[in-house]
């Protein structure tokens, strides 16, 4: 009976473990992200990002989703910058840091075990007596000893740590795989970006020839007295302006260019071959659909948002647990001797078994002060979960909208641009007969421009709609292997 007592009752104290069990938040019960259902396909529109793209419910994502865009190019530059960029790399070194964290924790489910040599050389006061068994007011003094101490996890306290911190170190991971899905994303758009504005230096370029010709046109037209030095004048001044735009796109180039190299770990400096345009880019006819179910288990930031929840849950039980009763085994055994060479000699040694039992009685609130801060942080972490998983579906669902609306957008720009074409090409004509005003023509020329750049806008944006809808939806970092998440 007695044989049984003790290890039965050790075994009922570790059972229990105070402070709420953590149950991950339910999934939203909704089916859709709009009032009534979206359409499933875009409208398509002719030339470069014009494909149509299909909605395919619970399609998934491939780890590498930027490769469904076709260019090389890209595919090289994001594969180069996961070697280089440091923010990824820091995000590895502080997953390793958190999982480090959780392994000092489980050490304290063991007995801590110390050992120690002491030499010492004493003198005792003439009034005292010695404690040497010489009698010597001078003695040396060699005491050898191991200690073991030991604090029974009673209430749970070390399991409910352990469990914080293991789902901190979880938080982390996630918090690796949005910077993964953060760097890719800006990589990718701001590939897209370039593309758009090489296409738009090209477009205006092309305008400043245009105008060129025109103003050529009526210079003669002038020499002959067909046209007025005011109507010279208007398009010196449209061709100029022109001229102008120029420079601001030279420049975001410039400085896309260079957000390029600081993605991929370089410096301003260092040459990146790599140069996009929009016809190298291939528009993805297929994108996926996750309902917010799923969604939920997909978004990193919703994912890392429930283990800081599962963190604050199970601090609030480390709170409770430091309010109750501890209980601390200790025991020493060890020799002390006037020599060295004498420690393991017959009566040098001695030893010591003790248990303690300490319990707060007052701390001036301290401990209940500090249980109500726990559960006043997981109630705050409890909504701050709620609140990202309302952005994270109202972000896909914004995202659904520009890729039916951009769509619409790109086939009406082409319309636009067709027509504005049309409209230039016959005010040329004629102008050369004298058949139209130079403000008329002024009026064709500004019509183009504004469609040829319009056009080049709405293509680049169908590409970015894209990206924000892998990006919405978790970037399929389940599938990924080309970066290897540090783990215990």
């Amino acid at each position: 009976g007695r044989a049984l007592l003790v290890p039965t009752t050790c075994a009922l104290l570790a059972a229990c473990v105070v402070g709420p069990d953590y149950r991950r938040p339910a999934a939203p019960a909704t089916h859709d992200y709009a009032p009534t259902a979206l359409p499933r396909t875009t409208l398509a529109a002719a030339g470069a990002g014009g494909s149509a793209q299909q909605l395919v419910r619970n399609m998934d994502i491939p780890g590498q989703w930027w490769t469904l865009f076709h260019c090389a190019p890209l595919n090289a530059l994001i594969d180069d910058a996961l070697k280089h960029n440091a923010d990824t790399e820091a995000a590895q070194a502080a997953l390793q840091a958190a999982w480090e964290n959780v392994r000092a924790q489980r050490g304290a489910y063991f007995p801590e075990v110390d050992a120690g040599v002491e030499p010492t050389r004493q003198k005792i006061a003439h009034v005292l007596a010695s404690p040497a068994e010489s009698g010597a007011t001078f003695y040396n003094l060699t005491t050898a000893q191991v200690s073991v101490s030991y604090s029974p996890d009673l209430w749970g306290g070390n399991r409910r740590q352990l469990e914080s911190l293991v789902a901190q170190a979880n938080a982390q991971r996630f918090q690796l795989e949005a910077t993964y899905l953060t760097l890719t994303t800006n990589l990718v758009n701001a590939a897209i970006q370039e593309a758009s504005l090489r296409a738009q230096i090209d477009a205006t370029r092309s305008i400043v020839t245009d105008q060129e010709k025109i103003t050529a046109t009526l210079q003669r037209q002038q020499a002959l007295g067909d046209a007025s030095e005011a109507a010279v004048a208007a398009q010196q001044a449209a061709l100029e302006q022109g001229r102008a735009t120029l420079q601001p796109l030279e420049k975001q180039l410039a400085q896309q260019r260079d957000l390029l190299a600081a993605l991929s770990g370089r410096m301003p400096s260092d040459i990146i071959d790599a140069r996009f345009t929009l016809e190298a880019l291939q528009l993805p006819t297929e994108l996926p659909l996750s309902l917010p179910a799923r969604l939920v288990e997909q978004r990193p930031d919703v994912r890392m948002a429930g283990e800081q929840l599962h963190a604050a849950s199970a601090l609030v039980g480390v709170a409770i647990a430091n309010r109750l009763p501890n209980v601390q085994i200790s025991a020493g055994i060890g020799s002390a001797a006037g020599k060295a060479s004498s420690l393991l000699t017959t009566g040098t040694g001695f030893w010591s078994l003790g248990t303690s039992i300490a319990a707060p009685l007052f701390d001036g609130g301290t401990l209940k002060h500090r249980q109500r801060a726990a559960e006043g942080t997981y109630r705050q972490s409890a909504a701050q979960y709620r609140s990202t998983v309302i952005n994270a579906v109202q972000n896909v669902a914004d995202v659904l909208h520009a890729v039916q609306s951009d769509a619409a957008a790109l086939a009406s720009a082409e319309l636009a641009d067709r027509a504005a074409a049309r409209s230039l090409a016959i005010a040329r004509q004629q102008l050369a007969l004298g058949d139209i005003s130079a403000v008329a023509m002024l009026n064709a020329e500004q019509s183009w421009q504004q469609a040829e750049i319009g056009l080049v806008q709405a293509r680049a944006n169908r590409y970015a709609d894209t990206v924000a809808l892998f990006q919405a939806l978790g970037g399929g970092w389940w599938n990924r292997h080309d970066v290897a998440a540090w783990s215990p």
